[in-house]
């Protein structure tokens, strides 16, 4: 069944660039914000508390769909109010316990319940399935993404151009692999590794939830399977000493001001994308790859950096899909079970190519 119109909540730099894009797109958007936009937007905005069910419900009421770009620590609650409303649900959310409230509320939703919808998880999960189906048998399945300052300054070479507490959640929690058939959890910020992309020198560490529920999925069928953050040469070791040394993982609430406050967002961006998967294909070992650098582009009216792009057109393609009736109109929603060449064939998912 096609949808057409959508609420979006928070609109940040992410959610108004997102919003922007599903109007462009040809939906009807209602945006919903505790503050009013900075900016004159060409659909209609709220303001309005999001935490408030009463609030959401009312919202949910007039739409067929919502997508949130709010913290992460807010979704179950919307999501739980898209389960009543009967609505599609879509969010960013790299958190798993989030992701598994949304999976529990799937199992009786009757529209599509579909978190985790952005860079990673989300595109690098479709691209590594796209890898899997090249294979008669696949042994690996290796995803690196990173959103880097393009001319970095200081030992740190960062900007945090994405969400501070984001980035805090992801460099501390632990995270899930499949290592030789076994599915495990491993600690955030090891196993680090040097690559390079158009030969310039990067590293790459553990993170969490970049790989959404590709282990589930896999297990069993892809001996190896991990995701990492890209960042330049030294900086997981300086992370490393201000979260562990100095014990700043006690201190979360503040630990991202501090960061942001030595690191502030810089426009001129890139975001790298590396999947490297290796299997048998008529009997003989091969090695296929996806590496892309994306930058800065100007869309939807304006520049706009290489990570806001990349995860609201991610999740703006997703809800084209859904509309266009590719995807399923109830359940829950595996970014591996999304093709790759369906995501490139939408209005937004083409800016990928």
């Amino acid at each position: 069944m096609t949808f057409k119109t959508i609420a979006v909540l928070g609109l940040g730099k992410i959610g108004t660039l997102a919003a922007k894009l599903l109007h462009d797109s040809g939906f009807e958007v209602t945006g919903y914000d505790i503050a009013a936009p900075i900016e004159a937007l060409p659909f209609p905005v709220n303001t309005t508390d999001t935490t408030s069910p009463a609030n959401l419900a009312k919202a949910f009421s007039s739409v067929d769909a919502v997508l949130s770009c709010l913290p992460f620590h807010l979704n179950v609650g919307i999501a739980t109010a898209a389960h009543a409303a009967g609505i599609h649900y879509f969010d960013l959310t790299e958190d798993v316990p989030t992701t598994e409230a949304i999976i529990a509320l799937s199992k009786t939703s009757r529209g599509l319940m579909a978190p985790q919808c952005g860079l990673a998880p989300g595109f690098i999960g479709i691209i590594g399935a796209s890898h899997v189906d090249m294979f008669d048998t696949c042994r690996s399945i290796r995803m690196r993404v990173g959103a880097l300052p393009q001319n970095p300054t200081g030992q740190m070479g960062y900007a945090f151009n994405w969400s501070s507490q984001g980035v805090v959640n992801e460099y501390l929690n632990d995270c899930e692999v499949i290592e030789e058939g076994e599915r495990k959890w491993v600690s955030a910020m090891e196993w680090r590794e040097t690559l390079y992309i158009d030969g310039m020198q990067l590293e790459a560490f553990t993170t969490s939830g970049g790989l959404g529920t590709m282990c589930e999925t896999y297990l069993g069928k892809v001996d190896n399977i991990d995701y990492k953050t890209i960042r330049y040469p030294g900086h997981v070791d300086l992370m490393n000493f201000f979260f562990h040394e100095l014990l700043m993982r006690e201190r979360r609430d503040i630990a991202g001001d501090i960061l942001v406050n030595a690191k502030p967002p810089v426009d001129d961006d890139v975001v790298y994308v590396h999947v490297a998967s290796e299997g048998e294909i008529d009997g003989r070992l091969r090695r296929k790859e996806f590496v892309r650098g994306y930058r800065p582009i100007n869309i939807a009216g304006g520049h706009q950096t290489a990570i806001a792009w990349t995860t609201a057109g991610s999740v703006v393609a997703i809800i084209e899909m859904a509309r266009d009736g590719v995807l399923p109109n109830s359940g829950f929603l595996k970014q591996e079970d999304i093709k790759l060449a369906d995501f490139l064939a939408t209005k937004t998912g083409g800016l990928y190519t």
